[in-house]
């Protein structure tokens, strides 16, 4: 397979003629996260989209409907579980996207995947694991260009700011004639919001896979690990996902030293794939990084430090302390911050790079409302909502595919018209 293999070539499916039942299943719709995309899509989907909700308690889905605006009262309810493949298939044959929630994907994610994949299904989801996201990658992407089928992860804030950040940055260069993005860099500049259970959860996963095999462990590490072909990747040198960086490196009138952001080492490899999925339009020259803001006073050295030395604590706990000591003081999936502590929190994330020609240029993607709750199912929903709505504005591919090849820019408006700031501009 080459980078440029994201074109479908595919013969138009069931989906594309209209047969489905549903326009969008939410799959995981009794879980926080899975309630508060139903609860927004039945506030903000455009009339007429026929939206199913599922899980595996029919119980607990009555429950989950009885809580959702009005408008979803009649919105029929879809068994499925995880561990039964046939109620998959035909919860996926039933509709033109299934949204799920549904994690540690790395446990509960790939079957979902690949009926999808194989029923010519659209399909958004939350990971942040990147050893999920490869399994899907080799299992399904071959299988999704045939059938049609765009197979999107990582539709939350987990990486639609990094990618789709990146994409805009990018555009503007295109537009100016700048040439391609060589160093470029995402800052946390402000982001207020909890940590949620399914997040841990999943990481606690996936830190015990790699704990047990070197070969995922050195997959993981990659900075490529999720690139069609890795072996095309330029030699860039080494790429820290731990970086401690002063601001005025990165630009001239950023100040105070940055601290490594923890979702970095996901978000990289999505929009380095992203960049090989495009052919290297980026460019060949194209690095990337995460780090976050701790404030630009004169302590803001010490801040990053205490910051970069308090990730690698929390990751070393997670590998080596006794899975019920943890569970005392981590949050539990399903758990979730009040409806005040969402709607008080909000992110704010600037890229900077500097393009061939030396022109530099800044993108910001912004967001009232908590990032891993209330953002996350505007960006989830409004991602599943441009499948159905939106299908001429998006990108010819399909395949196992990123926010920004997948949907590109017809998320970006449609984003923008749900609230969120995103823009580009030269520097």
């Amino acid at each position: 397979m080459t980078s440029s293999d994201t074109n479908s070539g595919a013969e138009p499916t069931d989906k594309a003629a209209g047969s489905r039942q549903y326009d969008i299943v939410v799959y995981g719709a009794t879980g926080f996260v899975g309630r508060l995309t139903a609860a927004y899509l039945a506030e903000h989907a455009p009339a007429g989209t026929a939206i199913a909700l599922a899980g595996r308690s029919r119980s607990k889905l009555v429950a989950a409907r009885r809580s959702l605006p009005g408008t979803a009262a009649e919105w029929p309810l879809v068994e499925a579980d995880a561990t039964d493949i046939d109620s998959l298939r035909s919860m996926a044959e039933s509709t033109r996207v299934v949204i799920t929630t549904v994690g540690p994907y790395a446990k509960y994610g790939l079957s979902l995947t690949t009926v999808c994949a194989e029923s010519g299904t659209d399909y958004v989801d939350l990971t942040g694991e990147v050893l999920f996201a490869r399994k899907s990658i080799d299992t399904n992407h071959e299988i999704a260009k045939r059938t049609g089928a765009r197979i999107v992860h990582s539709c939350g804030f987990d990486s639609i700011p990094s990618d789709i950040g990146v994409h805009v940055l990018h555009a503007a260069a295109v537009a100016d004639a700048a040439g391609e993005l060589t160093d470029t860099t995402l800052v946390v500049s402000s982001m207020r919001g909890g940590v949620s259970g399914g997040t841990i959860d999943s990481l606690r996963t996936q830190i015990q896979e790699v704990k047990k095999d070197s070969a995922l462990r050195k997959l993981a590490a990659s900075p490529y690990s999720l690139s069609p072909d890795r072996s095309l990747e330029p030699d860039l040198g080494r790429q820290s996902d731990v970086t401690l960086i002063n601001g005025t490196e990165i630009a001239p009138n950023l100040r105070g030293w940055k601290a490594p952001f923890v979702m970095a080492s996901y978000n990289t490899r999505i929009v380095r794939r992203s960049n090989a999925l495009r052919d290297y339009a980026y460019g060949r020259k194209f690095r990337y990084r995460e780090v976050m803001s701790v404030g630009s006073s004169i302590v803001s050295p010490v801040i990053a430090g205490v910051v970069s030395a308090g990730l690698g604590a929390v990751v070393l706990g997670m590998t080596f302390l006794p899975g019920k000591i943890l569970d005392r003081v981590l949050p539990k999936p399903g758990d979730g911050p009040s409806p005040e502590a969402q709607e008080s929190g909000h992110f704010t994330v600037d890229l900077y790079t500097t393009a061939t020609n030396g022109a530099k240029y800044q993108s910001r993607v912004k967001a009232a409302g908590d990032p891993g709750y209330k953002a996350t199912s505007v960006m989830l929903g409004e991602s599943a909502l441009a499948l159905v709505h939106n299908r001429d504005e998006l990108p010819d591919a399909s395949g196992v595919l990123t926010p920004a090849t997948g949907i590109g820019d017809a998320l970006v408006t449609r984003l923008r018209g749900a609230g969120l700031e995103i823009w580009a501009k030269k520097i």
